[in-house]
């Protein structure tokens, strides 16, 4: 009869500590997902490039995506030469903007009318969807495991500072590193604040 009481009331006292800790790793359980969107619009052609209105219509697009760096555009055709007047007037209104056409457009819903064009923009974005994880509140710790907050800090750092989130999946093709992109901010930095 001792012994029951003894377990029942041990059980009883670890209950109201809330749940033990399971991560004995080193690792995060909680790390970052990257979900992609993709915005696509249909423009006429007029046989030399976009229709006038349908320029307009492009650029009033792009102004309300807001487009930024790791944006990709890419442009999708019924034509199987891929109508390339207009698409060389996307890629300009593109780079009026700093960003560059991609090739390959993901795929997307609807069918393309004939003698049009669709233009793609796919947005990544950065979350850790499983933070803050506040599951383990006891200050005693009888399986030497991890908080179950562990990494959240950490990788939700990670997720917002990361500049283009597409780097966290496929990470960087060392081809097309540019060893003077650091340089060009290191040169504004100075010309701002008149530094050596």
């Amino acid at each position: 009869m001792q012994k029951v009481t003894f377990l029942i009331a041990v059980s009883l006292g670890l209950a109201g500590c809330g749940t033990l800790p399971t991560n004995t790793s080193m690792y995060s359980v909680h790390q970052p997902v990257v979900e992609r969107t993709n915005y696509a619009i249909d423009l006429a052609s007029n046989g030399d490039g976009i229709a006038v209105a349908d320029q307009k219509r492009l650029n009033e697009w792009f102004d309300v995506l807001d487009l930024r760096y790791g944006d990709r555009i890419s442009i999708d055709s019924d034509d199987s030469d891929g109508n390339e007047d207009a698409a060389r007037d996307v890629r300009a209104v593109a780079a009026d903007r700093g960003i560059i056409v991609t090739q390959g457009a993901p795929a997307t819903a609807g069918v393309i009318a004939p003698g049009n064009i669709r233009v793609v923009v796919t947005r990544s974005q950065a979350s850790v969807p499983s933070c803050p994880d506040h599951r383990t509140t006891q200050s005693q710790n009888f399986n030497a495991g991890n908080n179950s907050n562990y990494g959240c800090a950490m990788n939700s750092n990670l997720a917002a500072m990361v500049a283009d989130p597409e780097d966290l999946v496929r990470g960087r093709d060392n081809k097309r590193l540019d060893s003077n992109s650091g340089k060009a901010a290191v040169n504004a930095y100075k010309t701002k604040t008149g530094g050596n």
